[in-house]
C-alpha cells in the first residue's frame, strides 16, 4: 500500500476582528516529509468548508501545492496564505471585507492541537544564528541542521537572512544543477531595511516556533546588530581558524549571545571533537552542496537541548 504523503485538516470557524475564517492546515505525513506533484491527483478538500467566510492555508509545503489549494478554494469569500513572520496574507477575494495583500494578524498557535501546543514555550523560543567567514559551508551546514531537527520536531524554522540568492531550493537540487546561475537570478543588495526586516521576522517566528535557525552572510558587519538583538545563541562554521575570534567578539561580546559550537569546516572527510566545554569545538566536513552529510551527533544533541530552554 502506498504511504500517504499529506493530510489536510480543517478547523472550526473562527472570528478575528469581525472576519470569519477557517484554517486549512497542511501536514506532510511521510517519514521523509516529501511530496510529489502526483500527490495532487485525487487530492480533495476536507468537508465542512464555509464558503461564506475566508480560508487561511497554513503549513510547510511547496509553492505548487499552495497554488493548487488556492485555486480549489475559489468558491470561498477569500483565501489567505499564512506566513508565520507576517500573518495571513490575502491572495484572493470575492469579499469587500478584505483586500488583496491585506495582512490579517491571526495567531495560528490557537489552532494547533494540545499536544503540539505543549511543546511550545509560552515565552519566545531560542534563535540560533549560524555565522562564519565566506565559503565555509554555513548554508549547507544550517540546512543539514534544519533537516536533522525537522525529522523529530516539525516546529523548526530556518530563516535565510542574506541576499546572495541562496536558499533551501539551491541546496536541495541535484549536483548537476547550475545553482550559481539560479543564485545570480535571485541575488539582492543590502538596503537599510534589510536586517531590521529580518530581525522583526525572527521575533515573530520566535513567538510561534520551537527553534529558529538564522543563516546570515559571511561578513562581520555593524548593520547586522538588529539580527544579534533578535537572536539568543550562535554557532560558528569556519574554514579559517583565525577568523573565529572575530565572530566570538561580534556575537558574544557585542551581541551577548550564548555560544553553542565552533565547527572548523574541512574539505576532507573528518569528524574530530576538540572540546565540549564551555562550548563544543569540532573539526568536521566536508560541507559541500550535493554531498549529503549528517550533523555531528555531539552538535545535534547540544542544539536539541535548546528546545527545552
Amino acid at each position: 500500500m502506498t504511504e500517504s504523503a499529506l493530510r489536510l485538516q480543517l478547523s472550526n470557524s473562527q472570528i478575528y476582528q469581525g472576519l470569519k475564517y477557517q484554517v486549512l492546515s497542511i501536514e506532510l505525513i511521510k517519514s521523509d516529509c516529501l511530496i510529489e506533484p502526483q500527490d495532487l491527483v485525487n487530492l480533495e478538500l476536507p468537508e465542512g468548508i464555509d464558503t461564506t467566510g475566508g480560508v487561511v492555508i497554513s503549513g510547510r509545503a511547496p509553492i505548487w501545492l499552495y497554488a493548487y489549494l488556492t485555486h480549489e478554494l475559489h468558491p470561498t469569500a477569500w483565501v489567505a496564505c499564512y506566513d508565520p513572520r507576517l500573518g495571513a496574507v490575502v491572495v484572493a477575494t470575492h469579499s469587500r471585507l478584505v483586500r488583496i495583500a491585506q495582512v490579517i494578524a491571526v495567531n495560528l498557535l490557537n489552532e494547533r492541537s494540545p499536544s503540539s501546543q505543549e511543546k511550545i514555550d509560552k515565552n519566545l523560543c531560542p534563535a540560533l544564528m549560524v555565522v562564519g567567514p565566506p565559503d565555509s559551508g554555513k548554508s549547507v551546514f544550517s540546512h543539514a541542521l534544519f533537516q536533522n531537527l525537522l525529522s523529530e520536531n516539525p516546529n523548526i524554522y530556518l530563516q535565510r537572512a542574506h541576499w546572495d540568492g541562496e536558499g533551501n531550493y539551491t541546496l536541495e537540487l541535484g549536483a548537476e544543477a547550475d545553482t550559481e546561475a539560479l543564485k545570480a537570478c535571485n541575488h539582492g543588495t543590502l538596503t537599510e531595511r534589510f536586517f531590521p526586516y529580518h530581525a522583526q521576522a525572527i521575533l515573530q517566528l520566535r513567538q510561534q516556533k520551537s527553534l529558529v535557525i538564522v543563516d546570515v552572510g559571511g561578513m562581520v558587519q555593524p548593520e547586522k546588530l538588529p539580527i544579534l538583538e533578535a537572536c539568543t545563541h550562535y554557532l560558528i562554521v569556519s574554514s579559517q581558524p583565525k577568523a573565529v575570534d572575530a565572530w566570538h567578539e561580534f556575537c558574544r561580546i557585542r551581541g551577548n549571545l550564548m555560544p553553542v559550537a565552533v565547527v572548523l569546516s574541512s574539505l576532507s572527510e573528518v569528524e574530530m571533537v576538540h572540546k565540549l566545554l564551555p562550548y563544543i569545538e569540532i573539526t568536521s566536513g566536508p560541507w559541500i552542496r550535493g554531498q549529503m552529510r549528517s550533523v555531528p551527533k555531539v552538535v545535534l544533541k547540544q542544539v536539541k537541548s535548546l528546545l527545552t530552554c
